[in-house]
């Protein structure tokens, strides 16, 4: 196995990050590797998305280092694909699949800086589009207005325009906010089989269905809990929750607890 192969997709050691003199973020270590597929659970205002800031190079650290792909984070986010909640507006906005999906080779790599400039889709820019929306099942869908979509659809376009830019990482954040269970659980599944081929890292507050499907769970709530293994422990749900939590996993078979010392509820 090559330096390259063994060396991490993205690398956090000692992060601590503020918006003004408000720390969001304190002393994060993290690790993510070829293959993996993270799912981090957290309250509302814990710091998942000034995390994800962190690591698109949107939000310079006061402390530590941030490293992705083996480079600086606004070098290595070209590699990341990214897709944020979807917002009310978003349903909305005036746009076909396609079109929506195109952005994604728009913006991957340094030849797509003249998109602005009038640089036109070749072949095999089309093929890599077609492709993405054949991955997510909407292909069929191409032509399209956006408005016209269900939830479900409308967040596999997003998902399709990530995976246009060719990336190694999938970063989702709330990817599921939007549609309604069904949905829901048909898009996690999307997920595990896109996992064969690109890393996934998914921010999430549903602690039953992320923990059904992700190979490793971590916890954020300024700090960050994560011991590379897929099991919600007394340590995380104190950390992010603050109080005693009785999971329900609504019968999922797949849900990992670790054990707890005599005493502990979860």
């Amino acid at each position: 196995m090559s330096e390259q192969e063994l060396e991490p997709l993205i690398s956090l050691r000692g992060v601590s990050a503020a918006y003004d003199a408000d720390t969001v973020l304190e002393d994060v270590d993290f690790e993510m590797r070829a293959g993996d597929f993270v799912g981090l659970i957290g309250p509302n205002g814990g710091g998942k998305t000034t995390l994800i800031r962190v690591i698109l190079g949107l939000l310079k650290p006061y402390r530590g280092q941030v490293r992705v792909m083996g480079k600086s984070a606004k070098e290595g986010r070209a590699a990341i694909g990214y897709v944020p909640q979807v917002g009310v507006e978003d349903k909305h906005f005036p746009i076909s699949v396609w079109d929506l999906v195109s952005m994604g080779r728009f913006n991957a790599g340094d030849r797509r800086q003249g998109f602005w400039q009038g640089l036109r889709l070749d072949s095999t820019d089309k093929d890599i589009i077609a492709r993405s929306l054949e991955q997510t099942g909407i292909g069929h869908l191409a032509r399209r207005s956006l408005a016209e979509l269900s939830g479900g659809q409308r967040q596999r376009a997003y998902i399709s325009r990530a995976l246009a830019t060719l990336p190694r990482v999938l970063l989702l954040d709330e990817p599921t906010a939007s549609v309604d269970p069904q949905a829901s659980t048909q898009i996690y599944e999307l997920f595990a089989q896109l996992n064969a081929s690109v890393s996934i890292l998914l921010i999430s507050h549903d602690l039953s269905v992320v923990s059904t499907y992700v190979k490793t769970i971590g916890c954020v709530n300024r700090r960050l809990v994560y011991h590379g293994r897929k099991e919600l422990t007394a340590e995380m749900l104190a950390l992010g929750y603050e109080c005693p939590v009785e999971l329900i996993a609504h019968g999922l078979p797949h849900t990992h607890l670790a054990e707890h010392p005599e005493g502990d509820h979860v």
